[in-house]
C-alpha cells in the first residue's frame, strides 16, 4: 500500500503528461480532418475546428476500446511497462510532434508514439520488450491506411462524377457543399475514434503496471472521457500551418473532391478503428487528398509536397524511438 501511495504523485503527472499528449495530438493532427472542408471554403476555419472538435469528442459514444488494447498490449510487452518507459515514449512523441508541427510537416502522431514505446521499451529491456506481431500490423498499416485511402477516393471521384455528369459545375458545388459537412463529421469522427484510444492505451497500461486495474487489463470510463477531451481542446486550438500544407499545398479541391476525400478517409478509419489497428489519420487523409487530385490528373498533385510528406513519415518511427531512449535513460539517470 505504501508503494502504491508513493507511485501516486508520479502517476498522476504522467497522466497528464499523457493527456498533454493527447492535447497536441488535436493540435498537430485534427487540423487534417478539417482541412478539406476548409480549403474548398465550405466552413470557415474558425467554425470548421469547433466542428471537429465536436465530433472528434463525442467519437467516445460510437467506438470501443480495441485499438487502445492494441496501444496497451500489443507493441510492447505489458509486462515491461513501467513509469520510465511510459515517461520516455511521452517524450518521445511529444517533442517529434512540437518538430514537425514547427516546420508545417504532416507527420504522425500516431506513428510517434509507436516509435515512442518501441524506444523506451527496447531501451529497457532490448528487442525482446516488442510484441512483434502488434508491431507488424501497425507498420503495414502505415502503407495500407493511405493506399486504401488513395484507392477509395478515385473509386468514390469516379463514381460521383458519372453520377453529376449531367449537372453544371454550380449545382455540383451547391449539392456538395452540403454534403461535405457530412463527410467531414464522419472523417472526424473516424479520427477521434482511432487516435484518442492510443493516449488511452499508454494512460490503461500504466494503471495495470501500477496494480490499479485489478489484475484486467481494461479501459476505465474516466480515462476514456479525458481523452476524447482533450483532444477535442487540441482540436479548437488548431494548427493552421498544417491546415495549409494538407488542404492547397498538395492540390487545389473543390467541394465534390473533399467529399470524395473525407469519405474514402472516414470508411479507411472506421474499418481500421474497428479491427483494432492504430493507424495514421494523417497518412489516410494524405492519401485520399493525393488520390482525388490524381484522379482528375496527375499534374494536379504537387509531387515534391507529396514527396516531402512520405519522408518525414519513414522518419517518424525511428526518430521517435531514438529521442524516447534518451529521455528513458534521462529517468533513469535522475532516478
Amino acid at each position: 500500500m505504501d508503494a502504491v501511495a508513493l507511485a501516486l504523485p508520479l502517476l498522476i503527472a504522467l497522466i497528464v503528461v499523457a493527456l498533454a499528449f493527447d492535447f497536441l495530438n488535436g493540435l498537430h493532427d485534427a487540423a487534417n480532418s478539417i482541412a478539406t472542408i476548409v480549403s474548398t471554403r465550405v466552413l470557415r476555419p474558425q467554425t470548421a475546428v469547433a466542428w471537429a472538435a465536436f465530433f472528434n469528442f463525442v467519437a467516445f459514444m460510437v467506438f470501443g476500446s480495441h485499438v487502445a488494447q492494441t496501444v496497451g498490449t500489443g507493441i510492447v510487452s505489458a509486462d515491461v511497462v513501467d513509469a520510465h518507459v511510459v515517461f520516455g515514449a511521452l517524450m518521445g512523441a511529444i517533442v517529434w510532434n512540437l518538430i514537425t508541427w514547427a516546420l508545417g510537416i504532416p507527420s504522425s502522431s500516431s506513428h510517434a508514439l509507436i516509435g515512442g514505446l518501441v524506444g523506451a521499451g527496447t531501451a529497457k529491456v532490448g528487442i525482446k520488450a516488442i510484441v512483434w506481431g502488434g508491431l507488424a500490423k501497425t507498420s503495414a498499416a502505415i502503407v495500407l491506411s493511405p493506399l486504401t485511402g488513395f484507392c477509395l477516393a478515385i473509386m468514390l471521384f469516379l463514381v460521383v462524377s458519372w453520377l453529376f455528369v449531367r449537372y453544371t459545375p454550380f449545382a455540383v458545388d451547391k449539392a456538395f457543399r452540403s454534403l461535405q459537412l457530412v463527410s467531414a463529421s464522419l472523417y472526424s469522427l473516424g479520427h477521434g475514434g482511432n487516435d484518442a484510444q492510443k493516449t488511452m492505451g499508454i494512460i490503461t497500461v500504466l494503471l495495470y503496471s501500477q496494480g490499479y486495474l485489478g489484475g484486467e487489463f481494461h479501459v476505465p470510463f474516466w480515462v476514456m472521457f479525458s481523452c476524447y477531451a482533450a483532444m477535442g481542446l487540441g482540436t479548437l486550438v488548431g494548427g493552421w500551418r498544417i491546415v495549409h500544407t494538407m488542404g492547397s499545398r498538395i492540390t487545389r479541391l473543390r467541394p465534390f473532391q473533399g467529399f470524395c476525400a473525407e469519405t474514402g478517409g472516414a470508411i479507411t478509419l472506421f474499418g481500421a478503428t474497428w479491427l483494432g489497428i492504430p493507424v495514421s489519420t494523417t497518412h489516410t487523409i494524405t492519401g485520399c487528398i493525393i488520390g482525388v487530385g490524381a484522379a482528375r490528373s496527375m499534374s494536379a498533385v504537387r509531387w515534391n509536397v507529396a514527396n516531402d510528406i512520405v519522408i518525414a513519415w519513414i522518419v517518424t518511427i525511428p526518430a521517435s524511438a531514438f529521442i524516447a531512449a534518451l529521455f528513458y535513460a534521462l529517468a533513469g539517470l535522475l532516478g
